[in-house]
């Protein structure tokens, strides 16, 4: 690490030097258990329904496991607002110590929370209420993590120190599949589902207690400090960033030039592949945990390696190639995939093609972030349970009137029902029979109801994974360093945080919603893979357009 000092004075109170090494260990550290504990509840939300949701009706179930799995992303950008404003006016180190302290604490809660059988209504109402916590936590640490490192980067280096906060969401995601796994081989997958998956929430309290330590050795940013010596700071940091136009652009830009189209290939590449090799192609959960860890590990040593070479070349062609690489090879990608996760899929889906005859005026957008829909028309009825199969159809208009039908090759035609005058109870109940007799149906054409293990190309499964990460890598390494130059030391955490989290938190946290209803609309499972592709594509356009390169920027002018 280098000796050198930040900015032109070089009294001892803004040198950095000997504790470089600390400042990103610390943050680094921080950050990933933060993530870690942010993506257990998404990692075990099966096991989480059935503890905490089970004990009331069905939709409301359902609308409590949506909200706690919504909360933590949609709660993101006012974390930033929150503690962007007070790392501010008080301290890059001061907020994220409040921030680690806030999520780790929720955390150990949830692992700790007696089930809906236990305590009633008011389990599944701590649960959002932790999620809530966690998400608001998320959104302040991330700003403040980024802008303590890259405020105490000597010049030339920003990108290569801040890669190593970027590094950190995805260590988080890998320590939490890697601490699942092992708690569930050690203690056997009843007793995980029964109270072993508490082990990866408690856990996290000492994992707490070891980052608050090393972050407590820490001293405020160099340029934070200098701000604040020389009465440059600012006393209201929302009105600044938000309130005046020259800097709501700056947002604006990063946003819509950066970060949606940084947030959706990253979530893409992680959490789209494994919900699509999970729920779509249906492998085995363990196997994809294990390839997806795999991928991760072997891709994650290149967010350094773009971070730095963006002190090489700049921050905006690094992001943006990335995203444009990306979306040009994503159809293929997730095309060869599906030949090496499921043969016998692609194969019935030559073989077997699957035609839906319905009425277009009973087929609706199954689009429904709040969970307080219910498709219950014949055509809704026989798209839903094709796109969560994982088949691919084609869609073909009926007169006016039809009821919906299934034709699956030349072998089969089952005809779906209409579930909108039917009581909630009835409903539920022929669609569960109807499901089966589809899926039968499926079947015998050649569809399986699982992929066989044993077909799996895995090496070409990890090796699809790992470029999808390395898309990752590309456009997330530099971000933090892009975002920080984009604003002054006064109101940088506050402005550089709130794009951030808009982009990542709702781009990127709700993509898996999104792409679903394409899906269920279009009939090809790979349609939804052109939300990601669009708004990549947007964000190349307006980011070479609008988006100024600050790599030589200085933090302290």
């Amino acid at each position: 690490m280098t000796d050198s000092a930040i900015g032109a004075p070089v009294d001892d109170e803004y040198v950095v030097g000997k504790n470089d090494k600390l400042v990103i260990l610390a943050s680094s550290v921080g950050t990933v258990i933060e993530w870690y504990d942010f993506y257990l509840y998404g990692s075990l939300a099966a096991i989480i329904t059935v503890q905490f949701f089970s004990g009331v009706n069905e939709t409301t179930g359902y609308i409590f496991a949506l909200m706690a799995f919504a909360a933590g992303f949609a709660v993101r950008p006012f974390g930033a607002i929150v503690f962007g404003r007070l790392g501010d006016l008080w301290g890059r180190k001061n907020t994220f110590l409040v921030t680690m302290l806030l999520m780790g604490l929720s955390t150990f809660v949830v692992g700790l929370l007696p089930p809906y059988a236990a305590i009633g209504i008011a389990a599944p109402i701590i649960l959002v209420l932790m999620r809530l916590i966690q998400g608001l936590a998320l959104g302040g640490e991330y700003g403040g993590a980024a802008t303590y490192v890259a405020e105490h980067a000597p010049h030339g280096k920003r990108g290569f120190y801040t890669s190593f906060i970027q590094i950190t969401a995805t260590a988080g995601l890998v320590l939490s599949l890697v601490v699942i796994l092992g708690v569930r081989v050690a203690v056997g997958e009843e007793a995980f589902a029964e109270w072993g998956w508490r082990i990866p929430f408690l856990v996290s309290i000492l994992l707490l207690a070891v980052s608050l330590w090393i972050r407590l050795k820490l001293s405020e940013s160099p340029s934070f400090k200098r701000m604040k010596a020389e009465g440059k700071g600012s006393k209201t940091p929302l009105k600044d960033s938000f309130g005046k136009w020259p800097n709501l652009k700056l947002v604006l830009i990063a946003l819509l030039g950066l970060t949606a189209g940084q947030a959706v290939i990253w979530y893409t590449g992680q959490f789209y592949a494994l919900f699509f090799l999970e729920r779509v192609m249906k492998l085995d959960a363990t196997l994809v945990y294990v390839m997806l860890t795999i991928a991760l590990v072997a891709a994650s040593p290149f967010f350094i390696f773009w971070g730095w070479l963006s002190d090489k070349v700049g921050r905006k062609p690094v992001i943006l190639a990335g995203c444009l690489i990306a979306a040009l090879t994503y159809f293929p990608l997730f095309n060869a995939l599906t030949q090496a996760a499921n043969p016998r899929l692609a194969a019935a889906a030559a073989s077997a093609p699957v035609v839906v005859y319905a009425d277009p005026a009973d087929c609706n957008v199954q689009f429904d972030p709040i969970g307080k829909t219910v498709f219950n028309q014949s055509c809704d009825v026989a798209k839903s349970h094709l796109a969560k199969a994982g088949v691919t159809y084609t869609n073909v208009a009926a007169p006016a009137g039809t009821v919906a039908e299934v034709r699956i090759g030349d072998q089969s035609v089952v005809q779906s029902f209409r579930g909108d005058a039917m009581t909630p109870a009835d409903f539920a109940a022929q669609k569960k029979t109807w499901d089966k007799g589809l899926s039968e149906a499926l079947t015998a054409a050649g569809y399986p109801a699982k992929a066989d293990s044993a077909l799996v190309n895995k090496p070409m499964v990890v090796l699809i994974l790992f470029i999808l990460g390395f898309y990752v890598t590309m456009v997330y390494g530099p971000i933090a360093a892009a975002l920080v130059e984009m604003f002054p030391t006064n109101i940088r955490y506050t402005s550089m945080s709130l794009p951030y989290h808009i982009g990542n938190g709702w781009f990127g946290g709700f993509l898996p919603t999104t792409a679903f209803a394409i899906v269920a609309a279009t009939g090809n499972i790979y349609s939804g893979l052109w939300y990601p592709i669009i708004v990549a594509l947007a964000t190349v356009v307006l980011g070479f357009l609008l988006v100024k390169e600050g790599k030589d920027v200085d933090l302290n002018a």
